[in-house]
């Protein structure tokens, strides 16, 4: 009798180790031949409605439509960068991508140690042959929210809140002011650096100097300090320009637009080029409003000129036609 239980047990066990195996074959069976794609998320992690979820909604697309595979790592579960990027490598993914200059210096290390391995930057600019960077014309979206902040200003004085005092966040401003000086030469720009995207008190109480001090419209480049200064527009009945994502949702009375970065785009793109066999040679690939990697979004909230729209549509298309 005992013999007849263990036969039945080993049986069983050699029934599940079976089941397992072949549920593993039709795992592997079902990534076969496709391109694989790692990615590294920034600190911020998925649920950030901003950079990671944008770059998350790229790469569903293109799992969807492409017929790739891909996997993410989160700071939270690695501790840090490099291992969370040398973990992608070992999966034998044929595109690793780091979402934010932050990732950068642990990218280029990683990337010292596998020369024949597909690297991708976002937000920043390698040198390394095998790291292609992508970055985005924000200073053409930006142009277009200047000119709907001067033309929709009814004090002709505006402000814009800088993250840090950096040329990523600088492009934001130099856009922003060329475009509103090209709609009103005679507009005030109150321009101050945060030293932080982290702080949103901080933020509100920039805001409020400014706003005290006679803007009405608020360009909020600055992160989670960013959000601050606009929830404080809106609790003053000013209004407020987001960045990167839509960020109408932070402050619903306020904000009347955004200038965007679509990141799930220009992954989407740079992951159909991979998919089309292209091997990515560690180029700097900047895009903006004729890609769509760049954009504003919808008008809301204020009550904009008549003929806004059609300022914005002929400078739209000026801006999308140059290099």
């Amino acid at each position: 009798m005992k013999n007849k239980h263990l036969y039945i047990m080993v049986i069983m066990l050699m029934s599940v180790l079976s089941l397992a195996a072949c549920g593993q074959e039709q795992e592997i069976n079902a990534t076969e031949g496709k391109k694989k794609v790692g990615v590294m998320m920034s600190d911020s992690g998925l649920g950030d409605q901003s950079f990671n979820d944008l770059a998350f909604e790229g790469l569903v697309r293109a799992r969807d439509n492409l017929d790739v595979v891909f996997d993410y790592r989160e700071i939270a579960e690695t501790e840090t960068y490099e291992q969370g990027i040398r973990e992608l490598v070992e999966q034998d993914n044929d595109l690793v991508i780091g979402i934010g200059y932050q990732l950068q210096e642990a990218l280029e290390t990683v990337a010292g140690d596998y020369p024949d391995q597909q690297f991708l930057i976002i937000d920043s600019v390698s040198e390394m042959e095998n790291i292609t960077s992508v970055n985005f014309k924000v200073g053409q979206a930006s142009h277009l929210a200047g000119m709907t902040a001067a033309m929709t200003t009814e004090t002709d004085h505006i402000g814009f809140i800088g993250g840090q005092d950096v040329e990523i966040i600088n492009n934001f401003y130099n856009g922003f002011e060329e475009g509103a000086k090209a709609a009103n030469p005679d507009i005030v720009i109150d321009r101050e650096y945060a030293g932080t995207y982290e702080d949103d008190q901080l933020g509100a109480d920039m805001a409020d100097d400014m706003i005290q001090n006679g803007a009405d419209i608020i360009f909020a480049a600055a992160g989670f300090t960013g959000v601050g200064a606009l929830q404080e527009a809106q609790a003053q009945g000013v209004y407020g320009i987001g960045v990167d994502t839509d960020q109408y949702f932070q402050a619903e009375d306020a904000v009347i637009t955004s200038v965007m970065k679509n990141v799930d785009n220009a992954i989407y793109q740079v992951i159909e080029r991979m998919a089309d066999g292209e091997t990515l040679s560690g180029e700097n690939l900047e895009y903006g409003l004729a890609e769509e990697w760049v954009g504003l979004a919808p008008l809301r909230v204020a009550d904009f000129p008549d003929n806004l729209n059609e300022q914005l549509d002929a400078a739209r298309d000026e801006l999308a036609g140059e290099s």
